[in-house]
């Protein structure tokens, strides 16, 4: 009962359409996997969303644990059930027509994450393709829409294209590779691939990591540092399911004209 008088309270600002909390794995002593994506759940949490919410960036809404004004979700047209990710196309629906969306911290939801690593692929496959059906739906709308200051537009849009970075990713790494064996490394200058080096281990693939480190500290649980390497693993997981997704995707989704399958996530625990 708690939990939902804090999720219905910002809805007393009548600007505001959505509210979400944070979501908490349950089964985390379950094996490494689930206590891996407690860490990933973690920096998610508490650090991207409460940063995006205190930046008035763009808190995305999350279905798990949230609450929508009815007036709002019928003013943008409702749920739509043709997109693999209906909280993400949501978000920026209202969004785009000037609803707030509230993120609570302190609201925690629980539920299970995957156990198996079939299953963490799939539903990474699955949130990759419904979000960017949400990029091809809203992209060019949050870019150009008048009624949101630039910064807001740029973190609107960078979220939407968040997936399209993985096969980005494994193109540089591949790039780099070549240039390396083929000699072209000093055509640009070895302080300039240093710099650029220092930059993209700083600023890019390793932003993850410091959100997650970040998130021990806050939640005052810093023996789980010690399992913070291991993720890596997770990461490298995850570039190769989105790149996978995306390919599938765009050739065979797109160009075949096949619908999309939602793979629901396994369940482990057994009804009373």
């Amino acid at each position: 009962m708690s939990l939902l008088k804090q999720l219905v309270a910002p809805f007393f600002d009548p600007e505001v359409g959505a509210t979400m909390g944070r979501v908490v794995p349950i089964n985390l002593g379950s094996n490494l996997l689930t206590r891996l994506l407690d860490l990933e759940r973690s920096g998610g949490y508490q650090v991207d969303q409460q940063a995006r919410m205190n930046l008035n960036l763009v808190p995305q809404y999350g279905g798990t644990v949230g609450g929508v004004r009815v007036r709002a979700l019928r003013s943008v047209g409702g749920w739509h059930d043709d997109v693999l990710a209906e909280d993400t196309d949501l978000t920026y629906r209202l969004l785009l027509a000037n609803w707030k969306t509230i993120y609570q911290n302190w609201s925690e939801c629980y539920e299970e994450v995957p156990e198996t690593w079939p299953v963490r692929v799939r539903q990474i496959m699955r949130w990759t393709k419904g979000h960017n059906q949400a990029l091809y739906r809203h992209g060019w709308k949050m870019a150009t829409c008048r009624h949101h200051g630039l910064l807001e537009k740029i973190d609107g849009v960078a979220l939407l294209g968040i997936y399209m970075m993985a096969p980005l990713m494994l193109f540089g790494w591949l790039l780099a590779i070549l240039l390396f064996y083929a000699g072209g490394l000093p055509l640009f200058g070895e302080a300039v691939i240093l710099f650029a080096l220092m930059s993209y281990g700083a600023l890019g693939n390793f932003a993850a990591f410091f959100e997650i480190a970040a998130a021990i500290y806050l939640d005052g649980t810093r023996e789980r540092i010690r399992l913070l390497p291991l993720n890596y693993f997770g990461f490298l997981v995850s570039i190769l399911s989105v790149s996978r997704a995306i390919f599938i995707q765009v050739v065979f989704d797109h160009l075949l004209r096949r619908e999309l399958r939602w793979d629901k996530t396994t369940r482990y625990r057994q009804g009373d």
